[in-house]
């Protein structure tokens, strides 16, 4: 079956114990990762338990379809349940899961299952979802509301809480990739030290960097027309796994905040004033870069850029193209506007 949103969470908290195997699928690499740690400590305490943890990718399941069903119903030398982690999954993979579910091995394991984002017509998806020991969970980019209340979780787990502009910033600047985040807030964590309330100057400080220019430096490069580095940040982006989806949305957000500058501009406000008024406030770091693109970027230029990647987020959804090369096109064609 297919989790519904409202659901996934009390699921990964108590999952059923009927189900024996999860797809963890979408957009979002990092929230894949993380809910399949989640999911994965459920069973053990360790997930590099020899005796208890198996794991291998989906590429493998292809090569030896007859492996899942094996290993699903081994039992663990030191008891307990055991766990499957199956990495990279795609439809190739189908063939062994459509084995398992028919009809289940004997036993308790549990596999988890992460894969990209898997279209509609997906079979490895279509398979979970109408298996009755299987659940499908898809993993989407979290937006900054839903974000904000994530990383206030990660925060009271170290005992912390934060300032509304705070958590503001943190959920602007690390939206697109859940493991990201954690990261950046157990950095925090370390920072802060005996401090129990994370302030605006404590996350510039901390994460500031790492969070603005990691996953945004393409955009900002697209932005100021700076072909050297928006292929080399692109092209590292893409080596570490990162799906163009957070890409082209960070990239939305950039240039719908240079529409708010635009018009504070045109209401009469300074490009400095404009700036410094936008929420969540800018990294002190890259406000004299974002004042100048306020002044490179047009109205107009801004409302081609909003609307080009709007429909290169649908392309990523409905063609058969490379996600990355329609990320890639893009991002270089606002990068020729910005020379203009």
């Amino acid at each position: 079956m297919k989790l519904q949103a409202r659901a996934i969470d009390g699921f990964l908290r108590n999952p059923d114990p009927k189900v024996r195997a999860v797809l963890l699928y979408g957009p979002d690499g990092g929230l894949v990762r993380d809910r399949a740690q989640q999911l994965g400590r459920k069973i053990v305490t360790d997930l590099s338990d020899p005796f208890r943890v198996a794991e291998f990718t989906g590429r493998a399941l292809a090569d030896d379809p007859a492996r899942l069903v094996d290993e699903a119903a081994a039992l663990s030398f030191t008891g307990g349940r055991r766990l499957i982690r199956v990495r990279e999954a795609e439809d190739n993979a189908a063939a062994a899961f459509a084995a398992f579910f028919d009809p289940l091995p004997p036993g308790d394991s549990l596999i988890v299952v992460e894969s990209s984002d898997l279209g509609a017509r997906s079979k490895l998806r279509l398979l979970f979802e109408g298996a009755e020991g299987g659940v499908a969970i898809p993993c989407y980019v979290e937006d900054e509301a839903s974000l904000g209340r994530v990383i206030a979780d990660l925060l009271h787990g170290h005992g912390l809480s934060a300032d509304p502009d705070a958590l503001e910033f943190l959920s602007a600047h690390l939206v697109g990739d859940r493991m990201v985040a954690r990261g950046e807030v157990e950095k925090l964590a370390i920072y802060i030290g005996d401090a129990k309330r994370v302030r605006l100057e404590d996350v510039q400080a901390c994460v500031g960097d790492s969070a603005a220019l990691s996953m945004d430096e393409p955009i900002w490069a697209a932005a100021e027309g700076d072909f050297t580095t928006l292929d080399r940040s692109l092209a590292r982006l893409f080596a570490e796994g990162t799906s163009p989806v957070p890409i082209l949305r960070g990239a939305q957000r950039h240039f719908q905040r240079l529409h708010l500058i635009g018009g504070q501009i045109a209401a009469g406000k300074s490009a400095e004033a404009a700036v410094e008024s936008i929420r969540p406030p800018v990294f002190f770091k890259l406000k004299s870069r974002l004042i100048a693109q306020s002044r490179r970027w047009s109205p107009n230029l801004v409302r081609q850029a909003l609307e080009r990647l709007v429909d290169a987020e649908a392309d990523c959804k409905k063609t058969h193209m490379p996600d990355e090369t329609i990320c890639a096109r893009v991002l270089f064609q606002l990068a020729s506007l910005a020379r203009r």
